[in-house]
């Protein structure tokens, strides 16, 4: 291996670089997503004698220590595969590199370092670590593109990783639960509506399989028919799917409206305050769900960096993956903008997709290795055969190498290929055992939300105000200063009441045993007067939910046993 730079006698520097560098060559790899874990595992391959030599080293920054396959998020929420098997331990397969778990939040490239903070740097109050490199992989992804739209940030929810996947999975259950068990129907009927905004990839496979999978759940509800599910898609455009074409994406339109799916074309979400979702072509509907995955934008720290960004803001590349006009930067996916060099139209880039990031990440590796041994640089060139995508259990949709498949045949193609592209043999395996017992057992219907805020019993049971689950923002509106006064401060009501007595089997007099629920699970809701209480004493914060016993104290639940 040819030395990419020479050594200095003091240590930790490197003559011809910037004084803080390492002595060895360092490859920092700012991303632990697709690229930025692909590229990795074929650097360590590539560079074993180098590294148990100590002569190089690899570095991954990652704000999460896995890896997730956004192509499956879409059967991780509809339960048709585990949400841990979509993502890849990184410390698992990266074994010769060192995992930091942090975000890369600026680069200067001019003086080969980069500054990033970990899950500690709060905690210590030191601020943003930095760190010194000789070659820079810069590949953050991306991020959801959001619009100001008038209550998004407060009720909407996005669909890009895997905990928003759960979360949705778990939100959309617990709605049927809502609208099982209310005798309001304004309150039932805004329950079983369901928003979608964008008609890519991720909006209509995200939609088509949870409305698979909720319509298959109503066989379980005796009082919700899969007619009573309102699906609305919204697309800015006049078309979804553009990837697969025209005409297969006019067959996607058919068959989702075949199902009681409401494709709006040419509309945009104008606002979704008040739980409202009010749309640019007049029409106003109350719903509990929007989810928002209207497009994606680079990774901010792109503009925190002294490198060339193009209009859309993604890293002006070459064909050969590394940063325009720049020496020992490199870059792939989403973050880049690579010429499409297959492409008849001049000045084209290659899409943001899975298709060209799974192809880059070798030609990546592959040149960053001939760089450092001074050997000539690969050109990245892969024409574009074609895009699957999924509307359903045993439906989809496919335009390949010029052949447009439907159905069960596009569907049996789009699970293939997602499954020859899912990294490691360990996931493959399980994804396609779940895959085969799915076949043979009915399908999960059940929500976990609790998950999302486990403390919140033994808050309650400690005798605190539970605080308000994070991955319910989309649902609950902000709450205000003088309702988070009313529910923190001790309760007072006059005389003595049924739910101030002491219940069986509490711990302390006056205390009934507590149990946070935040769910509805299906049970009859009424609101009633404390049947124990003195006459005028009634609270209109506690209301008996069907005949357990629960009893909701100021919005939250307590088994008064």
């Amino acid at each position: 291996m040819k030395a990419a730079h020479s050594r200095d006698t003091t240590p930790g520097t490197t003559s011809g670089t910037i004084p803080g560098t390492p002595s060895r060559t360092r490859i920092l790899v700012a991303g632990g997503g697709y690229v930025g874990m692909y590229t990795a595992i074929r650097l360590q391959q590539q560079l074993r004698r180098e590294l148990e030599r100590g002569e190089v080293e690899i570095v991954v920054v990652s704000p999460a220590p896995y890896m997730t396959y956004q192509p499956f998020l879409p059967e991780a929420a509809a339960g048709s595969i585990s949400p841990r098997h979509v993502v890849v331990p990184l410390r698992r397969v990266l074994y010769r590199c060192k995992i930091v778990i942090g975000e890369v939040r600026s680069v200067d490239h001019a003086k080969r370092t980069a500054a990033f903070t970990t899950l500690a740097s709060e905690e210590e109050g030191a601020g943003a670590v930095p760190i010194g490199y000789h070659e820079l992989v810069l590949a953050p992804g991306s991020i959801s593109r959001t619009l100001p739209v008038p209550g998004l940030a407060e009720y909407a929810i996005g669909f890009k990783t895997v905990e928003e996947a759960i979360g949705l999975r778990n939100h959309v259950i617990e709605q049927m639960d809502i609208a099982s068990s209310t005798r309001e129907p304004a309150l039932r009927d805004a329950a079983l509506t369901f928003v979608v905004v964008g008609g890519g990839y991720a909006g209509v496979e995200a939609l088509a399989e949870l409305e698979d999978m909720a319509r298959y759940a109503t066989r379980y509800y005796h009082n919700i028919k899969p007619a009573d599910l309102k699906w609305i898609l919204v697309e800015a455009s006049d078309r979804i799917l553009p990837e697969v074409g025209e005409a297969m994406g006019t067959y996607a339109i058919r068959e989702l409206r075949a199902r009681n799916i409401d494709v709006r074309l040419g509309t945009r979400l104008d606002s979704c305050e008040n739980r409202v979702a009010a749309l640019s072509d007049g029409s106003r509907m109350p719903t509990r769900t929007v989810v928002w995955t209207a497009g994606v934008k680079p990774a901010p720290v792109l503009a925190a960096t002294d490198l060339p960004l193009n209009e859309h803001g993604r890293l002006r590349c070459t064909a050969e993956l590394t940063v325009e006009g720049v020496g020992h930067a490199w870059s792939a996916g989403d973050a880049a903008a690579v010429p499409d060099v297959t492409a008849e139209e001049p000045g084209t880039v290659c899409a943001p997709n899975a298709q060209h990031a799974v192809r880059q990440t070798k030609v990546l590796a592959e040149n960053i290795v001939a760089s450092l041994r001074g050997q000539p640089l690969k050109t990245y060139a892969h024409k574009y055969v074609g895009s699957v995508a999924s509307l359903g259990l045993h439906k989809g949709v496919a335009h390949v190498y010029g052949r447009k498949l439907k159905g069960y045949p596009a569907w049996l193609m789009h699970r293939a290929y997602h499954l020859s592209r899912m990294p490691t043999f360990n996931r493959k395996a399980r994804i396609l055992a779940e895959w085969t017992l799915a076949g043979l057992f009915k399908r999960e219907i059940v929500s976990l939300g609790s998950l999302e805020h486990p403390r919140a019993e033994f808050e309650l049971a400690a005798g605190a105000v539970p605080s308000r689950p994070l991955a319910r923002r989309h649902e609950d509106p902000p709450m205000s200063e003088r309702e988070r006064r009313r529910r923190q401060a001790p309760p007072t009501r006059p005389g003595p009441s049924a739910a101030s007595a002491a219940a069986p089997g509490s711990d302390a007099p006056g205390e009934p045993r507590a149990a946070h629920r935040g769910r509805s699970g299906g049970e009859r809701t009424r609101t009633d007067p404390d049947p124990g209480a003195e006459p005028g004493t009634a609270d209109p914060a506690v209301s008996v939910v069907g005949h357990t016993g629960r009893v909701t104290i100021g919005g939250h639940a307590a088994s008064a046993e």
